[in-house]
């Protein structure tokens, strides 16, 4: 696991065999080779029948051992045709002789299936980018691999199954790739480079989730993608079959397909919120931008201050009163969808402009946003601007520092002095009262009675200032208010769930008509092009 090798699970090597089938023709084990560069013990391999055009090479010798010793128990290969190698640093001259005559002749090259379930590591994963883990520096990139390409492919690089397709492409050029792995390298935006470089044709394949592969805990589509590399083109759209297993995961079942998108460097949703990047207004809060897939859904969120984490390892920007509508709309589109293993690669993009003239999307998304778990804005770090009501509205003991937002919701709203365009034109803006859907207003209604519920408190220690965490605090937000019924564990996070009665049924009524609004949300996401279905 170090390595990045995962075992595949017996289902997976059987079907993936009948795409082969289904692609190359029912003969297609006597008239191809086969070679499986990362065989690791052979499993990928079972089932294959004409074990003279079978080729097993893998970086360990122990591997090699136990194939041998298989293969002594009655194992379809042939003893010569397995042996190490190292595919990411070795030269091809230390191949079997009849494998460097299949590679060195180009029609007999055409006829070689690199048939493989590289290894899965990469020197920047997610674990490094969160903070919580260290990188794989030994292993991906020390290869000779990463240092032919790195400056040609850029991060791509940092993977080592990527590295393995690099190889492949280049130096076994026109033959077929039968392959396991994520789908990044179709649709991510660090794949750039990768993709103007690696252009194939698109033959079949199939997608299952990651966590049938043994050890392998994450929530995401694992693929086997067969190309034909002697065809370069670029593919902007792959089509995937998803297949479920059943009976206890002994059963493989087609249920749907998916589409994979590439998409060029200006088409992804960070470049359409960059044109509404504002320095020159105050700052309201701070949104938090981590990658642009599904995946990264948890690290989209609205603070009133960043952490030091925040800063060198996410993207941020600042939300003005100029921009919050904009920044509303990118939390809403993130959030309001459900992370699934099937949508986790999927890429939020540059939309259409019809969202401009739909007000009541914009005002739902402001209204997702104001009352999501992911704004968590806190009076802790100065004046909370996100309040949603009024003082009168939630009977506050005192007045608000802020009541930025109920004006702005009102329509009430003069555009900020440090807007530079506005001082030289000399002009006064007042923005229009927000209209808001059925369900928008639903979830402000269940807002308000949360609001309502937490200033009706006695608070023993209130003395007309706000003093700490269990204190009356009238500029609380959502996030205080939360924080206030449901308290911190002994590591410093917030409870799940609190033990007032009252407070568990508003917060869930809340979340109930949340959820609604996501739902219409939703199907506009998809209609504006920001997700691609």
């Amino acid at each position: 696991e170090r390595k990045g090798s995962f075992f595949t699970p017996q289902i997976w090597v059987e079907l993936s065999q009948k795409y082969l089938t289904d692609v190359l023709g029912v003969n297609w084990q006597d008239e191809y080779y086969i070679w499986d560069c990362a065989a690791g013990t052979g499993n990928l391999l079972a089932g294959l029948t004409n074990k003279f055009n079978i080729y097993a090479s893998t970086l360990d010798k122990q591997d090699i051992d136990v194939i041998h010793d298989r293969i002594k128990n009655g194992a379809n290969l042939a003893e010569n045709n397995v042996f190490q190698f190292d595919f990411l640093n070795d030269d091809f001259k230390k191949l079997p002789e009849s494998l460097q005559d299949i590679i060195n002749d180009p029609e007999k090259r055409k006829k070689l299936v690199v048939y493989i379930n590289p290894p899965y590591a990469e020197h920047g994963n997610m674990l490094t980018i969160l903070a919580r883990g260290s990188a794989k520096t030994g292993v991906a990139n020390k290869t000779k691999i990463h240092e032919r390409f790195s400056n040609l492919v850029g991060t791509a690089t940092r993977e080592l199954f990527a590295q393995f397709f690099l190889r492949i492409y280049t130096d076994l050029s026109e033959s077929i790739l039968a392959s396991f792995s994520t789908l990044k390298f179709v649709n991510s935006q660090n794949f750039l480079k990768f993709r103007q470089y690696f252009k194939s044709d698109f033959k079949k394949g199939f997608i299952c989730n990651a966590n049938t592969f043994d050890n392998v805990k994450g929530n995401f589509p694992i693929g086997f993608t067969i190309w034909n590399l002697k065809n370069q083109k670029e593919s902007t759209k792959i089509k995937t079959d998803i297949i479920f297993l059943q009976d206890n995961k002994s059963k493989a079942l087609k249920n749907g397909i998916k589409y994979f998108y590439s998409v060029g460097k200006d088409d992804f949703i960070s470049s359409w919120l960059r044109k509404f990047y504002d320095k020159n207004n105050d700052i309201m809060a701070y949104l938090i931008l981590p990658g642009v897939d599904m995946q990264c859904q948890n690290g989209v969120y609205v603070t009133s201050k960043p952490t030091e984490s925040d800063v060198k390892q996410h993207k941020t920007t600042t939300i003005t009163q100029k921009n919050i509508t904009e920044m509303c709309i990118y939390l809403a589109v993130r959030q309001c969808i459900e992370a699934t293993w099937l949508n986790n690669r999927d890429q939020f993009l540059y939309p259409k402009d019809s969202w401009k003239k739909d007000k009541e999307f914009q005002n739902d998304c402001i209204a997702f946003t104001l009352f999501h778990g992911q704004n968590k804005i806190t009076s802790k770090d100065g004046a909370n601007h996100w309040i949603p009501f009024t003082e009168y509205e939630v009977n506050a003991k005192e007045r608000f520092k802020s009541d930025f937002m109920a004006k702005f919701i009102a329509g009430k709203l003069k555009i900020s002095e440090g807007d530079k365009l506005l001082i030289k034109t000399k002009k006064v803006i007042r923005n229009t009262p927000l209209i808001f859907s059925k369900e928008a207003k639903e979830v402000f209604e269940a807002g308000l009675e949360l609001w309502k519920y937490y200033h009706s408190q006695t608070f023993p220690n209130y003395n007309g200032i706000t003093i700490a965490t269990g204190a009356y605090n009238a500029n609380a937000s959502l996030y205080d208010i939360r924080e206030y019924f449901q308290g911190r564990n002994e590591s410093g996070k917030m409870n799940h769930k609190g033990k007032d009665e009252n407070y568990t049924k508003l917060i869930g009524d809340l979340r109930e008509k949340l959820k609604l609004l996501a739902d219409k949300i939703a199907p506009k996401v998809y209609e504006y092009g920001f997700l691609l279905e």
